[in-house]
């Protein structure tokens, strides 16, 4: 069964600026994906895989210095959400709906990033629950429900605008 706890963060002030500097570069990464994304068809006449553009990444972070200092896990997952919002746009499409093209996200319409698997973790620091993110800070969250016991590669980490914490988690059944 799939479960989605959801943790309320306390970030100070700096350290919401720094959440809000990541978003903002994930959002960049989004618009400069989708034009590769538009620009590839367009030379080839075909969508390219989502490996193809996952694979310019390392080359982006040459010249694109924003880049290093956000976590490679979450610049991966900017490209799965772009493909992801493909394909629900291609299963409209199927069903009979009227769609158009993915447009380029202003600040206001991308509000997350994800941790996917790696590069978060939940301590106990100073008898404080913190969120250790790679690259960004260990970031006080409050607690008001047990942290669930799980496995790292069945879960992952959101971080949204407003400052909830999502934690994704896929435990199963034993009926």
């Amino acid at each position: 069964m799939y479960y989605a706890y959801k943790y309320r963060l306390k970030p100070s002030d700096a350290h919401r600026e720094e959440l809000d500097r990541h978003r903002d570069i994930c959002r960049q990464l989004y618009n400069h994906t989708l034009y590769r994304l538009n620009e590839y068809q367009d030379e080839h006449d075909e969508l390219p895989s989502m490996t193809t553009l996952r694979s310019e990444l390392p080359a982006l972070k040459q010249w694109w210095d924003d880049l290093s200092d956000v976590y490679s896990k979450v610049l991966q997952t900017v490209v799965e959400r772009l493909f992801d919002n493909l394909n629900g746009l291609s299963k409209l499409k199927e069903n009979g709906y009227g769609v158009g093209q993915l447009k380029w996200k202003p600040p206001r319409e991308f509000r997350s990033f994800t941790y996917s698997q790696s590069g978060f973790k939940l301590d106990k620091k100073g008898g404080q629950t913190v969120l250790s993110l790679s690259k960004l800070a260990d970031i006080p969250i409050r607690l008001h429900r047990p942290i669930p016991d799980v496995h790292k590669s069945d879960s992952s980490c959101a971080a949204h605008q407003k400052s909830p914490i999502s934690e994704d988690v896929d435990d199963e059944d034993e009926d």
